[in-house]
């Protein structure tokens, strides 16, 4: 795994200077501690950069002039995983016209490597790394289509004058990118790409309207004007000064044109379907088990996680290693789940009790997301990650299981619902104008009251405008009444809804809850879920892979129809079926419990004088972008115990403290703001 950073630019354009590559990739070590190294090609010629750890005969000094007329520069962080000695970049094929720098991991390389030996191609290291650029000869840009993992890369292609970046199936991998006046710049975080000479930092309206509905900045957008991520299954490429961005692959929520509208594979019963699922997760296990370095697993004690480890643990030959933290609060810990399923299974488990210190790692929040981030769990899983590194440098989990097998309880509310839309409209009309109206609200986040209550008060809109509601964090209505004119009039007609409404219409044909689910894969799962756990374990250069993302555990999900995921009020049925050896009953049973911080009672006690202090700051109130009487209004009610507001104001609070570190300064800081890394 790696940070990466470059350039490509047309023959007028301004070239990126070596001074300043250096600069993108030292802002992003804590992704590749071990080793760096830059090179700039084109025009038959290329210049490259010592790597740090490789001992001083590998290479001279970067000259301090690029070369003219189209040309490239690369640079990278390595945190070494696989083929510790020679696994360095940016890397070439043989005659280097063709040269990557590449981010994350490729698990099928082997099979790979011996097709293309095959073919002729002489391979210089045994990394997975020289995989892509052998296979880039083959293929060009739809090498991607052959690729099994988490990537992204980018490619220069000296003859063709073509740069081409790349980003992994479900969006494990980061890539952010910017093209301006013939130079397209990019790199693996929106830091690197702040410290190019002159690179402009003006907010993006939409971007914080999205913010504010979804908790995250949706792709391709970012909160920056003029700066993009690329979106997960898409490949850009950059030629003649003009930039091309398509998509590779979609998840197969949808039947084959022309094929039969069912999604159930012909004549599959439902232990054809157990057999399938156990032996391609068990197959994504072994692949993910691959390293040069010690591995493990995040372990909460729920299904995902504990069936992760149970494959893994069939699959060694010592205990693996397991890691859980817990707090203090019972509401917040699982490590007594933790503990049962590692005994069950046998590892070697570690665990750490936890009491978050939120003005301690606020400030590495907010530089290490580098974008407004609101979910809090990134805080616990940002201590995971630390104490986890102690042990290990690569880790397992289970993310991907409850979004691919209708894991969460929010799928009950849409299947409950569309029942609910079968009813005579009178009796719709009721219960949406009246009942809910009467209900009191809860104050606190997980009350039954308060679900309920959000439950109903969204039953009389569109299935997906519905889903929406549900899952937003400020639905529309709030976040129009919490804007000033000004900043309202930016926004003008635009629908921040509109991403997961387009997601929405990638799966027309199924059942809505099936839909549903199709929707957060594209849509939460990375923009939010993966995002969440690759800046967190990235900040302690920490390796995550998930098996269930793997690409054919994916599709054989999507194809598999919901009455095997969603059985009466259980779901993920299918795992539970199919794994029930490696889950000790308790969990089996056991409800879900999200992995998150007591924000409500934070903002009622220790952090009530901090929140305030910073919403209603001058500096924050010149800022023009929200009505201080609303912002006073959710604080008063929160804090009144009148309902729990507590992730509207940690939303708020986070969007503030990135405009502190990242546009108030004259430079934004290249350097995490703790001591801590």
């Amino acid at each position: 795994m790696c940070g990466i950073a470059g350039a490509a630019w047309i023959a007028d354009a301004a070239p990126l200077s070596p001074a300043t590559l250096e600069r993108m990739i030292s802002a992003i070590v804590h992704r590749g501690p071990d080793d760096s190294g830059t090179y700039f090609s084109g025009e038959g010629r290329g210049t490259r950069g010592e790597l740090e750890n490789a001992g001083p005969a590998l290479a001279p000094r970067p000259s301090p002039h690029a070369p003219s007329g189209p040309a490239a520069a690369r640079g990278f962080r390595r945190r070494s995983i696989i083929d510790l000695s020679t696994g360095h970049q940016p890397l070439a094929n043989e005659d280097e016209s063709v040269w990557i720098v590449f981010n994350g991991e490729i698990y099928n390389y082997r099979e790979l490597r011996t097709d293309l030996e095959a073919r002729g191609h002489r391979f210089r290291t045994n990394t997975d790394t020289e995989c892509i650029v052998h296979l880039y000869e083959e293929l060009g840009p739809d090498c991607v289509n052959r690729l099994r993992g988490m990537f992204a890369f980018a490619i220069w292609d000296d003859r063709q004058k073509r740069l081409l970046l790349a980003r992994d199936r479900v969006g494990k991998k980061p890539l952010f990118y910017r093209l301006d006046r013939g130079q397209l710049t990019f790199a693996s975080e929106l830091k690197s790409l702040l410290l190019v000479p002159d690179a402009p930092r003006r907010l993006n309206p939409r971007a914080i309207d999205s913010f504010l509905c979804y908790q995250y900045v949706p792709h391709p957008d970012c909160i920056l004007k003029g700066y993009h991520k690329l979106p997960p299954a898409h490949v850009a490429v950059f030629e003649n000064g003009q930039l091309a961005v398509r998509r590779y692959w979609r998840p197969p929520y949808e039947p084959e044109t022309g094929s039969s509208a069912s999604s159930e594979k012909p004549g599959f019963s439902a232990d054809q379907w157990r057999q399938e699922l156990r032996r391609t997760l068990t197959e994504a296990v072994r692949l993910r088990m691959r390293s040069d370095v010690p591995l493990g697993a995040f372990l909460s004690g729920g299904i995902d996680s504990t069936i992760v480890t149970g494959l893994m643990q069939e699959q060694s030959v010592r205990p693996v290693h397991t890691f859980s933290i817990g707090f203090p609060i019972k509401e917040f810990d699982e490590r007594s789940y933790a503990r049962e399923a590692a005994k069950h299974l046998g590892t070697e488990h570690h665990e750490l009790v936890v009491t978050p210190n939120a003005l301690e790692i606020l400030p590495r929040l907010i530089w290490h997301y580098d974008e407004p981030f609101a979910d809090s769990s990134a805080i616990p899983t940002m201590y995971l990650s630390e104490m986890t590194r102690q042990h290990v440098t690569v880790a397992l989990s289970g993310d991907g299981g409850d979004e691919l097998f209708a894991g969460y309880t929010r799928y009950l509310a849409v299947k409950f619902a569309s029942r609910f839309d079968r009813l005579p409209g009178p009796l719709r009309r009721l219960i949406t104008a009246k009942v809910w109206q009467r209900l009191p609200s809860g104050a606190g986040h997980r009350s039954l009251l308060r679900r309920g209550k959000r439950f109903l008060a969204a039953l009389g809109e569109s299935p997906e405008k519905r889903y929406l509601r549900w899952i937003g964090i400020f639905e529309e209505s709030k976040r129009r009444d919490l804007y000033r004119p000004e900043f309202a009039a930016e926004l003008g007609e635009f629908d921040a809804g509109e991403f997961l409404i387009q997601a929405y219409a990638e799966c027309p044909n199924r059942d809505f809850v099936t839909r549903t689910t199709c929707a957060d894969v594209l849509t939460y799962l990375p923009c939010d879920i993966l995002t969440k756990v690759d800046i967190a374990s990235m900040a302690y250069s920490l390796e995550c892979r998930s098996p269930f993302l793997d690409q054919e555990v994916m599709e054989l999900a999507a194809r598999m129809p919901i009455e095997w995921k969603l059985s009466g009020n259980q779901g993920k049925q299918i795992l539970l079926d199919t794994f029930a050896d490696l889950l000790p009953p308790s969990i089996q049973r056991r409800s879900k419990m999200g992995f998150g911080v007591p924000l409500a009672n934070w903002f009622r006690g220790e952090l009530q004088q901090f929140l305030r202090d910073v919403l209603f700051d001058s500096r924050t109130l010149s800022r023009g972008l929200f009505e201080p009487s609303a912002v006073q209004r959710l604080f008063d009610e929160h804090v009144q115990s009148k309902t729990d507001h507590s992730h509207r104001l940690w939303a708020l609070l986070c969007l503030e403290l990135w405009q502190r570190m990242f546009l108030d300064s004259a430079e934004p800081p290249a350097r995490c703001p703790s001591s801590h890394l």
